[in-house]
């Protein structure tokens, strides 16, 4: 029903991912396949909704209502088999965003704040910028796929004295949806240190065939009692430039100490057009979800057999989750600079260097798959030309 291979020109358009490469020290003709945000128009039936409320042509101060806490409840009553409560909720200008203001409503300056590397980038520059303590533990990397150290992860928590962690569930960029063993395990670990949990649920719309995506807090009411959970539209249907997330916290001191905070921002009514987005996908957008899923896993199947015949040298890290593959180049032998150079000047495609993503990141590289499949096709051959050429 939707055409996941419409080619849409984005230049032109102040897109971050193909109108700022000179900016950010890039060819300008590279393919770019870094920053996360795909290449699909958003579903028609939101942009349906968006150009309904455009007609209307006046765009003053608004806010949510019960309709667009109703949608939300259904999508996560549906899908993940969690209920939430309309007093929980807090709409917000994004996931980082978030991040932030909690850090600064749970710790105070000096607290140690722990996060799992390789990990999206901003949880480290969350932490440092806000005057915080960053403690790592490092995701264990065997025989291709990732996995968590829970020794280290309680020895720290208690040499530290972590105050908060940061989880990123599913895993950007190693792919890993966590299952609910290894969620208890940590989330036991926390409750039995009191340390906050702040979770990035943010890509969970997205899980291949044969894994499933757990709410954390969804788990036992002790976790709900830590925790806040961070979650947008954004990824899923492709919004991110319209800046509306919805986080819950269900803990009513948690909700209180994160609302003094968020008021201090200055922040107050959500993006109008986010809203409305936002309630439209979740009310009318799950067909489409579900048919780019199935195309994003036909794409996934393209990188996995295109690297198998034609460069075996590079590994795909397998994901579980999300629309972000973690290519492990290290068998190259080459430099991070050396790889970055091969990548970026010999083969014109931009991807997200490993390094960026902390500890363990070295010799890898973050490939976004979310686009037409002719466009994934043209990446590959320029990627295996450049390293037939080594």
């Amino acid at each position: 029903m939707y055409n996941f291979d419409e080619i849409i020109k984005r230049h032109g358009t102040n897109s971050l991912k193909y109108d700022f490469a000179a900016k950010r020290g890039m060819p300008v003709d590279a393919l770019p396949f870094w920053v996360a945000d795909m290449d699909f128009k958003s579903p028609p039936e939101v942009l349906e909704a968006m150009s309904k409320r455009i007609s209307h042509g006046i765009f003053g101060y608004s806010d949510i209502d019960e309709s667009y806490f109703n949608a939300i409840f259904k999508w996560y009553d549906k899908r993940f088999n969690w209920k939430i409560q309309p007093e929980w909720l807090a709409v917000s200008p994004g996931v980082v965003f978030s991040i932030c203001t909690a850090i600064r409503a749970l710790t105070n300056p000096g607290d140690a704040v722990m996060i799992q590397q390789p990990v999206y980038y901003p949880f480290e520059s969350s932490v440092k910028v806000n005057n915080r303590r960053l403690v790592i533990n490092r995701l264990l990397y065997r025989d291709g796929r990732y996995g968590i150290d829970f020794d280290e992860f309680e020895r720290l928590i208690a040499e530290e004295k972590v105050r908060l962690f940061i989880l990123c569930s599913p895993h950007n960029p190693v792919g890993r949806v966590w299952t609910a063993e290894e969620l208890t395990r940590m989330g036991d670990i926390c409750v039995r240190h009191g340390v906050y949990v702040i979770s990035d649920e943010i890509h969970q719309d997205f899980v291949y065939p044969g894994y499933r995506h757990t709410v954390f807090a969804g788990l036992k009411p002790e976790y709900a009692d830590i925790t806040i959970t961070c979650t947008a539209p954004s990824k899923t249907f492709n919004l991110p430039g319209l800046q509306v997330s919805n986080i819950f916290i269900s803990n009513p001191e948690i909700r209180r100490l994160f609302n003094e905070e968020f008021r201090r921002t200055g922040y107050s009514q959500p993006n109008l057009m986010g809203m409305i987005a936002c309630q439209a996908a979740y009310e009318k957008g799950e067909q489409w979800l579900d048919e780019l899923i199935c195309y994003l896993a036909g794409n996934l199947e393209l990188v996995r057999k295109f690297l198998s015949d034609e460069l075996p040298a590079i590994y795909m890290v397998e994901p579980e989750g999300t629309y972000l593959v973690w290519l492990d180049f290290s068998k190259l032998g080459l430099p991070d600079r050396e790889l970055e150079r091969l990548l970026v000047q010999k083969a014109k495609i931009w991807l997200s260097s490993g390094p960026t993503f902390g500890a363990g990141g070295q010799g890898f590289q973050r490939f976004n798959i979310g686009c037409p499949r002719a466009v994934l096709q043209q990446g590959l051959d320029r990627l295996k030309k450049a390293i037939k050429e080594i």
